[in-house]
This record gives structure tokens, C-alpha cells and sequence, in this order.
């Protein structure tokens, strides 16, 4: 990487900070007890920076994309109920919507192990996959959903072209933020897309990560950090627009924008009028409303840490729940061990016996909350809260309770 970096879109100068993290391990590379006896887990920058010609705010490392998504990745999207019950929810809707049918086909990139695009092979709508994690597509495939392995840019998606395979519907759902090379990426669609077909993104929405200081979503994992402002102006340069969109609760508030040919017949929609006002109001095109966001990072660390502290002097046992991407990021950047936090617990058979990155904390299987018997959960995953605490509302027979980091660190009930 040149000593000074460059958009990852629009290629200019990247010099105004938004967030630097400094040296983090990959946030889903989970530790076997031979990696951790072995003590060389890697650590990389985690430096994110605002452009101030789009105003896209991305992550300035190269941590090549193969080292991170490798056939071994630990996400699989169906150990989530909530998150099943959210693709059931958008496939029956674009089937109604669009008028989706057997002479239909609907193309997912990202389709990790088929949770969604299932949805739609159950109501007779062909699928295609298109996933680069053998092991998460090969868990879809055992569905029966078609899955090719493969990453998905531009010359992907003339390939799938030619070969006949072209979308009614494709979906891009929390791919978009993943991906190290846009334009490459986004300049894939337009192959597969037929002239009416509708493309839809999902994403976190970058005004709630600055408003609800939601840096915990910084990751490698996420080379970019999204807004409509930004993602219309990558979609141009692509010959896509946005027609409608609408708001999400998922991953602390996201947005689902619904795209198409820059000529297809699509009319724009006033809420998606709405949402270019708000980005607007709330300052997005201006580059100083990006500065003073580490500050606001640092008192949500004070936070913690306080609670951390308090909690030791009174000999409390405090666990975490939810092995997930997000909460390595914020566990590492508040410098928590094993010494603060016992275990974690997750769903994932895949993370379980293994260590979280650079934390090392042990995780189990959730029937050991029992056995433990954790004075606090700590919820990492704290967009999934409500659904952690109804499954493990137990923890009120012996006193237990649930805890939150974001905005600020709480006792919750």
C-alpha cells in the first residue's frame, strides 16, 4: 500500500481519519488450542477514513480478501432464527411484489449456506448462489439450492450471462460493505440483471453507525461503510440506480435499496426523496461531520471498562453471548482477556472449542450457561438482544442478568 491511500471508488487522496482501531486480529478467525499453544495469531491495521470527494468511508488496509472469506469461514447465517425469519420475510415479498414464478430466476451473491434463497426454492422459484466459502455453499447445496463457489465481479457476472443464467431478482444482502474492490464488484450486475430485473442491497446504514456509535461493525471484514449517498454514486459509474428504498431493523437499522438499469422503467419512489434529505440534514455530504468520531469511541471504551472494573472488585463472574464479528472488534479494542470474561457462549458448532481472536476467550456450546452460572451476559451481538434474552431468560434463577456495551454499557432486564 502507497504511503498515502486512495478511495477505494473514486480514487482520490484519502487524508481525513474516521476511526483508527489500530492492530486488530481478522474478527471471524476463530483460534483452535494449537493456534493459540502456538501464539502467532496475525494482527493487521484496522484504519478507516472518509473520502472527501464521495464521501465513502472505508477501511485503508489490503488484507487480501482470500485470507478472510477462506474455505473454512466461520458465519453461517442459518444459527440465527431472527435472521432466517428476516429472508423468509423478503422473499415472500419480492414474490409478490415483482411476480415472481417457475419461469423466474432469482440470483443471490453472497448466499452463504442458503438461508434465504431456500425460501424461494420452497414456493417453486429457481435459485442460483453465487457464494466464495466451499464450506458455507456446500450447507446450502445439501438444501437443494444451486451454488457455484466462486467470487462474484465483473467477469463473474459475464460468465453467468453467457451461460443463460440472467436474474429476474438478484440480491446482494450484506455483501456490498465486504467486498475490497467496488467497482469491480458492482460492475458485475449488469450482466446478470435482465432490463426490467431488480437488483436489491442490504447494508448497515452508516448515519446509525456514527449516531448510535456503532463502531463495533468495523472489521476487516467490512472494507466500507455505507451510505445512499455513496452507494448511488458507485452504482452510477455502473449504469444502475436506486429506485426505492426502505428501512430495516437488522444489524442495528439498515436499508434495502431497490435498484435497477439506469433505463429500465422503474420510477423513484418519495421515500427514497426522503432518505436523500435526511443523509442531507444530517450533514453526510459535508466532510466535517465525520471528525470527533473518536472521541464519542473512546467514552463508550471509559464505559465498559468502568463496568469491567466495578464488576471485579465485587468478584462478579461475567460471561459474553454471541461469538460474533462484531463484538471481537469491540472486546479487542477495550483490551478485554480471559482474566475480565470467562467464556463466551455461541450457537455455532463451528466456534465452539475454540478461542476468539485476540481476547483468547474459550467458547462453549449455550448449554454450559447453566453450568456456569455467569453473574452478567455480557450480549455482544446487541442488534440480536431481545432474541438472546427471551432464549436465555434462565439466567434469572440464580440472579443473573444481561448486559450492554452500545451506546453506552447498561444492565438490561
Amino acid at each position: 500500500m502507497s504511503s498515502t491511500p486512495h478511495c477505494r471508488f473514486c480514487r482520490a487522496p484519502l487524508s481525513r481519519t474516521f476511526l483508527d482501531l489500530g492492530l486488530q486480529p481478522l474478527a471471524n478467525s476463530y483460534l483452535t488450542p494449537e493456534q493459540l499453544a502456538a501464539g502467532n495469531e496475525p494482527v493487521f491495521p484496522l484504519h478507516t477514513r472518509v473520502c472527501d470527494q464521495c464521501f465513502l468511508v472505508q477501511a485503508d488496509h489490503e488484507v487480501p480478501a482470500e485470507a478472510i472469506f477462506d474455505a473454512e469461514y466461520a458465519y453461517f447465517s442459518s444459527f440465527s432464527p431472527g435472521w432466517v425469519a428476516h429472508a423468509k420475510r423478503y422473499a415472500d415479498a419480492m414474490i409478490e411484489r415483482f411476480g415472481l414464478g417457475p419461469d423466474s430466476l432469482v440470483v443471490e451473491v453472497a448466499s452463504n449456506d442458503g438461508y434465504l434463497l431456500q425460501h424461494f426454492l420452497a414456493r417453486g422459484v429457481p435459485v442460483l448462489g453465487i457464494e466464495p466459502t466451499a464450506n458455507t455453499a456446500e450447507a446450502a447445496r445439501a438444501k437443494g439450492v444451486r451454488t457455484d463457489v466462486v467470487f462474484f465481479n465483473a467477469e463473474t457476472g459475464q460468465a453467468l450471462a453467457e451461460r443463460g443464467d440472467r436474474a429476474d431478482l438478484m440480491a446482494a444482502n450484506n455483501v456490498l460493505a465486504h467486498v475490497p474492490d467496488l467497482n469491480a464488484f458492482v460492475g458485475g450486475f449488469r450482466h446478470v440483471l435482465k432490463p426490467e430485473g431488480v437488483l436489491t442491497f442490504e447494508f448497515p446504514h452508516l448515519l446509525n453507525l456514527i449516531q448510535l456509535v456503532q463502531f463495533d461493525t468495523i472489521y476487516h471484514e467490512h472494507y466500507s461503510y455505507l451510505s445512499l449517498l455513496s452507494v448511488e454514486q458507485v452504482l452510477a459509474a455502473h449504469g444502475l440506480r436506486v429506485f426505492d428504498v426502505e428501512k430495516l431493523p437488522t444489524h442495528g437499522g439498515s436499508l434495502r435499496l431497490f435498484c435497477c438499469h439506469r433505463a429500465a422503467g422503474h420510477d423513484e419512489t418519495e421515500a427514497l426523496r426522503a432518505l436523500r434529505h435526511e443523509e442531507e440534514l444530517a450533514g453526510l455530504h459535508n466532510p466535517m461531520t465525520y471528525d470527533g468520531f473518536t472521541a464519542r469511541v473512546q467514552a463508550v471504551r471509559d464505559s465498559f471498562r468502568a463496568f469491567l472494573s466495578e464488576a471485579k472488585d465485587e468478584a462478579k463472574v461475567i460471561a459474553a453471548y454471541g461469538a460474533a464479528a462484531k463484538g471481537n472488534t469491540f472486546l479487542n479494542y477495550c483490551g478485554t482477556t480471559s482474566a475480565d470474561i470467562v467464556c463466551a457462549y455461541d450457537a455455532n458448532p463451528a466456534k465452539q472449542g475454540r478461542y476468539l481472536p485476540g481476547s483468547h476467550i474459550p467458547v462453549f456450546a449455550p448449554d454450559k450457561v447453566a453450568e456456569t452460572r455467569p453473574d452478567y451476559v455480557l450480549i455482544l451481538p446487541w442488534n440480536l438482544k431481545d432474541e438472546i434474552m427471551t432464549q436465555l431468560a434462565y439466567i434469572a434463577d440464580w440472579g443473573g442478568r444481561f448486559v450492554v456495551a452500545s451506546p453506552e454499557t447498561r444492565v438490561v432486564s
